[in-house]
């Protein structure tokens, strides 16, 4: 339903059945699916890809130019899966010729004031909380929560199932299934309580724990704790997500946990 005081080009690929309200921006070279709703003053530029179902709150600023200095114009985009929802103010930048796109997976919740620079990959079911701000090439995967006013490094890898605190600067990458917290970011345990929402077994948790034990609780440095799991633990999914993730970390992992009184 086109909104007569919306402005929409003629260009623009809208379904019938999206909801546009007054005063909203569609520029050329914009894909929005069936079912969609967009919020009054939302701007959604050139390279926009919406997929269905998806809700767009008052003033969010879809598939802007990156802020990004290497950025030449190229033609690039921003790619958001269905069920996603845009809560007021949230801007996402589109991609540069790193990886040509920011994409953001279905089924997410993006809280108001939250940021998404360039080149990003987000998950499905992924939360960000309110004023969660994200450099480039950041990749977060399914079923991971940011709490609000988390700052992200840019090129930092968070894991699937995981939980970072409220105010966090992470710096370093998090492991799948972690809790992560503190200042600096360390490891707090396993995310247990998501898990079990997401139907893991008390069993499967308890392998997943056992498997954080010997990386971050046994005095072993990352190489021997690593070389440990594999050679004793018992080969699952779970046991190869968190090998694999931590043998592929490009900035390392967060640390574990140390007292103020241990620094000295």
């Amino acid at each position: 339903m086109n909104q007569p005081l919306a402005y929409v080009h003629p260009q623009a690929k809208v379904a019938p059945n999206v909801v546009i309200e007054p005063f909203v921006n569609i520029e050329k070279d914009v894909v929005i699916e069936e079912g969609t709703w967009i919020g009054s003053n939302v701007t959604i530029m050139e390279g926009a890809r919406i997929g269905k179902n998806c809700r767009v709150f008052p003033g969010a600023v879809i598939s802007a130019i990156p802020q990004d200095l290497k950025y030449e114009g190229e033609k690039t985009l921003v790619k958001i899966g269905d069920n996603t929802i845009v809560r007021e103010f949230v801007t996402i930048n589109r991609g540069t010729k790193a990886s040509m796109e920011t994409f953001i997976g279905k089924n997410c919740l993006l809280m108001a004031y939250v940021h998404i620079a360039h080149d990003c990959i987000i998950g499905d079911n992924v939360i960000l909380a309110n004023a969660c701000n994200l450099a480039g090439h950041i990749e977060i995967d399914d079923w991971a929560i940011l709490g609000g006013l988390s700052a992200v490094h840019q090129f930092v890898h968070i894991g699937k199932h995981t939980m970072v605190s409220g105010g966090s600067m992470v710096r370093k990458d998090v492991p799948a299934f972690a809790k992560a917290g503190r200042d600096p970011l360390s490891f707090i345990g396993v995310n247990s309580i998501g898990l079990r929402r997401r139907g893991f077994s008390n069993e499967r948790i308890n392998d997943i724990q056992e498997i954080y034990r010997i990386l971050y609780l046994k005095g072993r440095n990352v190489t021997q704790a690593l070389r440990y799991i594999e050679a004793n633990v018992p080969a699952t999914p779970d046991r190869d997500e968190i090998l694999s993730f931590i043998n592929n970390s490009q900035r390392g992992i967060m640390k574990g946990y140390v007292r103020m009184k241990d620094r000295f």
